[in-house]
C-alpha cells in the first residue's frame, strides 16, 4: 500500500481542528461525545484522513466505554498496531496504514470471536452508510 505523505500545513487545511488533534497529534476525544459512539447504522467506517476502509458496522459492538468499539478491522493490513507507553501506561495504539493517522487503541477485553476491542475515536473515522 502506498503511504500518503503530507505536510502538517496540508493536514491542517484538509481536516477539522478536532480531526487534526486526534489523527495528527494523537489526541483522544472525551468519552460519550463522539458522533459514532452510540450509532448502529449499517455501513463501512473509513479513515477521516484518507478514506481508507477500516471497520464495518458488522463488527461494531457496544462496549459501554464511550467510544466506537469494533472486535476486528475490515482488512488487517489497513490498520497498524504500535506499542504506546505514553501517560505511564502500556497500550497498543492503532493507526491507519495509509496515512498514519491515530485512530485509538486496541485492548484484549472484547467479545468473541477475536476477544479484542478496537476503541476508536469518532473524529478519526467517517461512516459510509449502506
Amino acid at each position: 500500500m502506498e503511504k500518503i505523505r503530507k505536510s502538517e500545513a496540508e493536514w491542517r487545511q484538509e481536516l477539522t481542528p478536532e480531526q487534526y488533534r486526534v489523527l495528527r497529534e494523537k489526541g483522544t476525544e472525551r468519552a460519550f461525545t463522539g458522533e459514532y459512539a452510540e450509532t448502529s447504522e449499517p455501513g463501512t467506517y473509513r479513515c477521516a484522513g484518507c478514506g481508507l476502509e477500516l471497520f464495518t458496522s458488522e463488527t461494531k459492538f457496544n462496549a459501554g466505554c464511550g467510544w466506537p468499539s469494533f472486535y476486528q478491522p475490515l482488512e488487517g493490513a489497513n490498520v497498524e498496531e504500535h506499542k504506546d507507553r505514553s501517560y505511564g501506561m502500556a497500550r497498543i495504539e492503532v493507526t491507519c496504514a495509509r496515512c498514519g493517522g491515530h485512530l485509538g487503541h486496541v485492548f484484549p477485553d472484547g467479545p468473541r470471536p477475536t476477544g479484542l476491542r478496537y476503541c476508536i475515536n469518532s473524529a478519526s473515522i467517517d461512516l459510509e452508510k449502506k
